[in-house]
């Protein structure tokens, strides 16, 4: 009988929950008789009364449900790890809280892990959402995938299914300020995508501000990628002959008097733009030495305050 396992990490999902869970719940239904259920809550920190509503999820089917609170809010990546490290699944599948992304696709992503595959994609075709995040989206996922993953699916994902073979190579790897989903394409198991629209948030607000976006783009290039690096490599040589043209333009004026160069105005456009690219680069490396210097720590990804786990027929 295999054991799916349900991770759903949440961050200010106090009103989610009561609609979420009864939701998973269903279904089940959808499922063949032979498979049994485990669903890992993971409260990232969260301010509200998320933990509370967990609590009493876990009332209602407690054979079948663990809560884990983190001491803080660490990220939705890393609260995924902690829900993989407390789940017991021959097969899992992560899924959000706001159930914009539907559980109705759990079914058939499972019927691809039976026939044999290790990981199965819901990948976004279609969002609704405004025309710029539309925009700002689809463009991030593209350049991605031409520069930093080749094979990722289009349109990004945030529900994916995945064997217990995987997630133990995942826990393994204990990598610092990882895209956690990108990181499963990294590995270079092969899979399948099942395409979907993603839906609109209708309860609750996100809490995926701009500086955890902009943390996720940085994360992804500088994680799977040399592409910063070797961007100012050909800047600099693109800038050196811009100086080079430059320099041998005004040798030639002046040797044969056809150009007047005012050498204060040339002067400090030249400085203003090589001290620009100088700062844009110690940028780009700061970031490199800086994952370098987190992963050196070797600070856990996340803090467990307490774990309520499921508990068994016998039990109760």
């Amino acid at each position: 009988m295999p054991l799916l396992s349900v991770l759903i990490s949440c961050y200010f999902n106090e009103g989610n929950i009561p609609v979420t869970f009864p939701a998973l719940l269903e279904n089940e239904k959808n499922f063949p008789d032979d498979v049994s259920f485990e669903y890992v809550f993971v409260d990232d920190g969260s301010k509200d009364n998320t933990y509370q509503q967990l609590l009493l999820a876990q009332q209602t089917a407690p054979e079948k449900v663990t809560v884990v609170k983190l001491a803080r809010n660490f990220g939705a990546n890393n609260a995924s790890l902690a829900a993989m490290q407390h789940c017991k699944g021959d097969v899992c599948v992560i899924i959000a809280a706001d159930l914009q992304d539907p559980p109705a696709l759990i079914p058939k992503m499972y019927e691809h892990w039976r026939n044999g595959l290790k990981l199965v994609i819901a990948n976004r075709v279609s969002r609704q959402d405004t025309a710029m995040t539309k925009f700002f989206s689809n463009t991030y996922h593209k350049i991605v995938k031409k520069y930093a993953l080749p094979s990722a699916p289009d349109g990004g994902f945030d529900l994916f299914l995945f064997d217990k073979q995987i997630k133990d190579d995942i826990l393994r790897i204990d990598e610092k300020n990882i895209f956690l989903p990108y990181l499963f394409i990294w590995l270079g198991y092969e899979y399948v995508c099942i395409p979907y629209e993603r839906q609109e948030r209708k309860i609750g607000k996100s809490r995926w501000t701009l500086s955890k976006k902009i943390k996720a783009v940085v994360d992804s290039f500088v994680g799977f990628s040399f592409l910063p690096i070797r961007l100012i490599t050909i800047s600099g040589l693109f800038l050196g002959l811009i100086t080079l043209v430059y320099g041998v333009a005004i040798i030639i004026g002046k040797i044969f008097g056809a150009v007047s160069v005012d050498g204060w105005s040339s002067l400090m456009v030249t400085l203003l733009f090589v001290s620009s690219f100088q700062m844009i680069s110690l940028g780009v490396l700061g970031e490199y030495i800086w994952r370098s210097l987190d992963a050196a720590r070797n600070r856990p990804n996340f803090v467990v305050d307490k774990v309520s786990f499921k508990r068994s027929k016998d039990e109760l």
